[in-house]
């Protein structure tokens, strides 16, 4: 196994925008990869997503790689653009009300305001979680 490059994941991490996450499903127990956008807000690294995609309850549904990560957050954060890395990580939910607002008021994640409409909408119902990286790829938090 080579060493991890940190200097070419912390300039994928400054550019690039598509990751998969292999996490474990809570269910079967087995790797589950999802393809999903990553962005970076003041030197932290964060998953999102909008809170549902049909209306009503259905807006209010965990999707499948949040309900994965609450129930085992260890995960692999795999970069694919500029790079192919593999980086160990652990994710942990953000329910602080203001942290959630910061980042889903940050001009990153405009897309996902402009399929909600509003940013109370996603503070209030928007799948979140904080990446922290572990292992051989923990010197990556907060150097961006």
């Amino acid at each position: 196994m080579t060493a991890l490059d940190l200097d070419a994941a912390r300039a994928a991490l400054r550019s690039d925008l598509t990751i998969d996450i292999v996490t474990t499903g809570r269910r079967s127990g087995l790797p589950r990869t999802t393809e999903i956008w990553f962005m970076v807000v003041d030197d932290t690294v964060y998953i999102c997503g909008t809170p549902g995609a049909g209306s009503d309850e259905r807006d209010r549904w965990p999707r499948d790689w949040m309900a994965n990560l609450l129930a085992e957050p260890a995960f692999v954060f795999v970069l694919k653009e500029s790079v192919r890395l593999e980086l160990p990580a652990r994710a942990t939910p953000v329910t602080a009300r203001a942290e959630r607002r910061r980042v889903f008021a940050s001009p990153v994640t405009g897309w996902y305001r402009n399929q909600t409409g509003s940013v109370d909408a996603l503070v209030d119902h928007g799948p979140i979680v904080r990446v922290e990286f572990v292992g051989a790829a923990s010197p990556l938090n907060g150097t961006f």
